[in-house]
């Protein structure tokens, strides 16, 4: 180790002290400059903004750190090739090229993983854990390069051999396949979670078929990223028939609520039944729907709280959908007023009081109706609509019936109430005073 040190000690040494030093470094200054430069240009040329559909913008704006330093990459390979064309030296470039490739590489990945793995551009503590792991093996990898142990890594690697059954797999070869699986479902996530932000983004299509699209296209790109990498490896696709077989036993013993969820979400989006955005009541939920998966569908309720309800209670159970045709919503509270009182001039005067409400819909008009003459007094209802039931019904309720009691106050209009009469009857007992006297006897309930 102190050998590998001083041959690297020296080699910067070398370098430093050759000719051209001064030029490479003016050079590399250079490329990270103009990188920087054709990225906001880039930038600003395909990021489109206010320009319908939006689906026809490019999205180099989250793109950018990630495309300076491969413009900065690619111009240093061009200006080395130069030198290297007119004879010039490049062992500082040479350098600098692993670095700046290290960097677009990092960047590239983490972009990558946040476009899949982030959701409302928040990181968990997970993927932040993975970036930073991923960053050292990076630096790692850098530093056995620069120092030429690369090799030697490479040939340990491939003479380790491991034995898997009837077979010898060296260490180099278990490494690559893994890397191959992993980078090949990632791409196809990648390019998964991209097609579906883009399908969202087209108005002119129906957001039930939208999300459709999205999930079969996503999984159909991890399918055929798996079959490639499988491939890739070596190994036979044949094996997978042993595992189909596997999977459909399972299917058949424990998974029936899981692939009753699944089948489910796409009937669900199919039918169109739901849609991002509806408020739905089903089972014990009520809430506004706000993702609709492929095995789960979430509802916000109007306290804030998330329910995960598994598709299969979609299909099972009535569903309420206040919101598939159309979002007018009817409500209706009650009171009743005394005999005595002008019902006509009442119901005139609670309609006027529950228009002015601020959610009451002026569309449909509310209604105030005399339901019944009642034994207390008159039972009169009045009904109104609003348009906006992802806002709350309880709030709105409670503005009409303070309005209803401010015009009752107003008016002087008495409410009725319930009016009971007790009477009490005492019947003569002639025994009381024999039970009193002979305890063994009981009184008759």
């Amino acid at each position: 180790m102190p050998d590998i040190l001083t041959d690297l000690i020296n080699d910067l040494a070398s370098n430093l002290r050759a000719p051209g030093l001064l030029a490479q470094a003016g050079l590399l200054l250079l490329c990270i400059g103009l990188g920087w430069l054709l990225a906001r240009v880039l930038r600003r040329t395909f990021t489109v903004a206010g320009v319908k559909p939006p689906v026809m913008q490019i999205g180099l704006g989250s793109f950018a750190q990630v495309l300076t330093p491969i413009l900065t990459l690619l111009l240093l390979l061009l200006a080395r090739l130069a030198l290297l064309k007119w004879h010039q030296p490049v062992n500082f470039l040479r350098l600098m090229i692993p670095l700046v490739a290290s960097l677009a590489l990092m960047r590239f990945v983490f972009y990558v993983l946040r476009r899949i793995f982030a959701r409302n551009s928040s990181v968990g503590t997970f993927l932040l854990l993975f970036e930073k792991t991923f960053g050292a093996l990076v630096w790692i990898g850098l530093l056995l390069y620069i120092t030429g142990l690369w090799p030697d890594l490479v040939a340990y690697l491939d003479s380790t051999i491991i034995p898997i059954g009837r077979y010898q797999v060296s260490l180099l070869a278990i490494l690559q396949a893994l890397v191959s699986v992993l980078v090949t479902v990632v791409i196809a996530l990648w390019a998964g979670a991209t097609l579906e932000e883009r399908l969202m983004r087209v108005n002119t299509m129906h957001s039930s078929i939208r999300t459709v699209v999205a999930r079969m296209a996503r999984a159909f790109l991890i399918v055929v990223a798996l079959l490639l990498s499988l491939s890739l490896v070596g190994i036979d696709l044949t094996v997978l028939s042993v595992f189909g077989g596997a999977l459909g036993v399972g299917l058949g013993l424990g998974l029936q609520k899981i692939a009753s969820s699944y089948v489910s979400g796409f009937v669900i989006l199919l039918e169109r039944s739901l849609a991002i955005g509806d408020m739905v009541g089903v089972s014990t939920f009520y809430g506004k729907v706000t993702q609709i998966n492929s095995r789960y569908t979430v509802l916000e309720g109007l306290d804030g709280v998330e329910s995960v309800v598994p598709n299969e209670v979609f299909m099972s159970n009535a569903v309420q959908n206040y919101s598939l045709t159309h979002r007018i919503l009817r409500l209706a509270t009650h009171v009743t007023i005394a005999y005595q009182d002008d019902v006509e001039r009442i119901l005139l005067l609670l309609e006027q009081a529950v228009i002015a409400v601020n959610r009451v819909s002026n569309d449909v008009l509310p209604q105030a109706l005399l339901l019944k003459i009642g034994a207390d007094g008159l039972e009169l209802e009045i009904g109104f609509w609003i348009t906006d039931p992802e806002n709350g019904r309880l709030n709105v309720l409670s503005d009409v019936n303070r309005a209803i009691w401010c015009v009752l106050q107003t008016n002087q209009i008495k409410v009725a109430q319930v009016k009971r009469d007790i009477k009490l009857s005492q019947e003569e007992n002639l025994g009381t005073n024999s039970q009193q006297d002979s305890p063994n006897i009981k009184s008759a309930q």
